[in-house]
């Protein structure tokens, strides 16, 4: 079975040491491609980094919501310089954040609109990160969708069904991470089963949010197949077809040769 884990972040401090084997380990279980995210200027270069010295690595570039604040004047033009740089197949994280709230909503905005003004202007998938803003986020992507379907994808999603239900509207894809496979999370695995399964992503956010039974340990993008299994078992199917459909999704979606 092959998998994609569409949203990780390799350029993390946890990393730094064993960063080669936790690609290898992910290429050894069936991962044959990461997308690592950036979250500010150094990091998004940092993930090109990754991205141009391993082949099963690609780079989305973007400014996280909560990391606005301490942006420096120029970064977001740098940012639009890297988006078009090889190996580059997205544009974020960026969204709404009220659960920190590190960053004022009204700036967390103006660049949630700036990177999805951008992804229309390049025809690149942007990634989307909601936490305690659902309203909000639904919001000014209608803002956006009047101009026709959005191409972008929820992350870690933990949304309501009324949520997912109009992503999808406006054309996006919902991508699943290590909450769903927890024991609480039933409604949310409730949610997914309403994703058709040709808008359906799987991601780790390592190394965040490590699935059953790897929670509270750091997680890698080896653990994608588990919150697929997860998927898989709830929509009474086999881990071959969900791996099939999420495989062909994020390539679609991202491009991926």
């Amino acid at each position: 079975m092959e998998w994609i884990d569409t949203h990780c972040h390799l350029d993390e401090e946890s990393f730094t040491q064993d960063c080669h084997d936790t690609i290898q380990r992910a290429v050894d279980a069936g991962v044959t491609r990461m997308l690592t995210i950036g979250t500010t200027l150094d990091s998004c270069r940092r993930a090109l980094e990754l991205a141009q010295t391993y082949g099963s690595v690609f780079a989305v570039v973007g400014l996280h919501p909560n990391y606005i604040q301490a942006a420096q004047p120029g970064d977001w033009e740098r940012i639009v310089e890297l988006s078009t740089a090889p190996k580059v197949v997205g544009l974020g994280e960026t969204g709404l954040d009220k659960y920190w709230d590190h960053s004022p909503i009204e700036l967390q905005t103006e660049y949630f609109d700036r990177h999805l003004e951008l992804s229309r202007k390049l025809d690149l998938p942007f990634v989307v990160h909601c936490r305690e803003a659902e309203v909000e986020t639904v919001a000014l992507l209608r803002r956006h969708f009047v101009q026709g379907p959005l191409r972008g994808v929820m992350h870690a999603f933990c949304g309501s069904a009324d949520t997912a239900a109009a992503c999808l509207e406006m054309g996006m894809y919902l991508s699943f991470g290590g909450m769903v496979t927890f024991k609480r999370n039933e409604e949310l695995r409730q949610v997914s089963l309403a994703v058709p399964l040709d808008r359906l992503l799987v991601e780790t956010d390592a190394p965040y949010l490590s699935p059953t039974p790897f929670r509270g340990k750091r997680n890698e993008p080896a653990h994608v197949r588990l919150t697929a299994a997860c998927l898989a078992e709830t929509r009474g199917v086999s881990k071959e077809v969900v791996a099939a459909a999420t495989t062909e999704n994020a390539q679609r979606l991202f491009r991926l040769a």
